[in-house]
């Protein structure tokens, strides 16, 4: 197929890009600044411009979207800016897709929509979390991500069967230089947050490797047709992003989950990706255990490479 990504010179766009490029894709990137390297020809539009969206999208005429562009970091701009931003970027390029005939239009949400981290107090229905848990936004990236999921469904229900639309929360992304020491998005290390738990506990210790997230994006463009049109799909790594067992340290550093936390035994996580995996037959493969570089893994606190080891 004819693939744009939005976003593709993003931390996750990079490897969505290459990851559908390596399986004979052709890949379109639109993205504010280039990247060098990527796999794919690379054009730069803004696309808060909806005319200029729509023409490129016409001239384009690709058989699939993936929707990745956005204010990417809770807090990193004003609240209103977030907001504004990522609803009329959703909104002109989903329109702009459809408007040119492709026939799947994907859109990235986040798992920050669920609420967890308010402050003014947060308590999971039930753990693991799954697509049916409510949505409790508490801040305007969250409120963006909800709106992402809402304008692909509304999308669905405004063209029917002609164009399948989907959205999907990919939890904290790990891109692969991460795993050998490089900043994730948060301004430290995946050491970092394995050996000081408060770090990763603000996010219930959700995190997935990018090429997992690439692999998602390419069993959703080959099988959309099995989930219904604008359904969204949580998307995890098969683990916690932590060296003890959630049943331990989500009550110890969010006391309101101690009732649900306990079946959170071993290295489960506390997000569901079943859904994507019944529908669309995908499963992530990559975990921090196997991808974590020598030297990084060196770094982990003895009882954590205990852990590790016993694993």
């Amino acid at each position: 197929m004819k693939i744009i990504v939005t976003g593709g010179s993003g931390r996750l766009g990079q490897s969505v890009v290459r990851g559908l490029s390596e399986l004979g894709h052709d890949v379109v990137s639109i993205d504010r600044v280039p990247v060098d390297g990527l796999p794919a020809r690379q054009l730069t539009i803004d696309l808060l411009d909806h005319p200029a969206t729509t023409a490129v999208m016409s001239a384009e005429r690709p058989d699939a979207v993936v929707h990745l562009a956005a204010i990417a970091v809770p807090f990193s701009a004003p609240e209103a800016v977030i907001l504004a931003t990522n609803s009329a970027l959703t909104f002109n390029v989903l329109d702009a897709a459809s408007a040119a005939g492709a026939t799947r239009v994907l859109a990235a949400s986040s798992p920050t929509v669920i609420g967890y981290g308010a402050p003014t107090g947060w308590q999971p229905s039930y753990l693991p979390l799954d697509e049916a848990h409510p949505a409790r936004p508490w801040n305007a990236y969250a409120l963006s991500k909800l709106g992402i999921e809402n304008t692909a469904a509304m999308f669905a229900r405004q063209h029917g069967e002609r164009t399948l639309f989907g959205s999907f929360r990919p939890c904290f992304v790990i891109s692969p230089e991460e795993w050998n020491g490089a900043l994730t998005q948060q301004g430290h290390t995946v050491v970092d947050r394995l050996n000081d738990p408060s770090l990763a506990a603000v996010s219930l210790f959700n995190y997935l490797d990018a090429r997992d997230a690439a692999d998602f994006v390419a069993a959703w463009l080959d099988r959309a047709g099995a989930a219904d049109n604008g359904e969204v799909f949580f998307v995890s790594a098969a683990d916690a992003l932590a060296t003890r067992p959630l049943a331990e340290l989500l009550p110890e550093y969010l006391p309101a989950s101690a009732p649900f936390a306990a079946g959170l035994t071993g290295s489960r996580p506390a997000f569901s990706s079943a859904r994507a995996t019944e529908l669309l037959g995908w499963r992530p493969t990559r975990s921090w255990r196997s991808e974590l570089s020598p030297d990084q893994a060196a770094l982990v606190t003895p009882s954590a490479l205990t852990e590790v080891s016993a694993r």
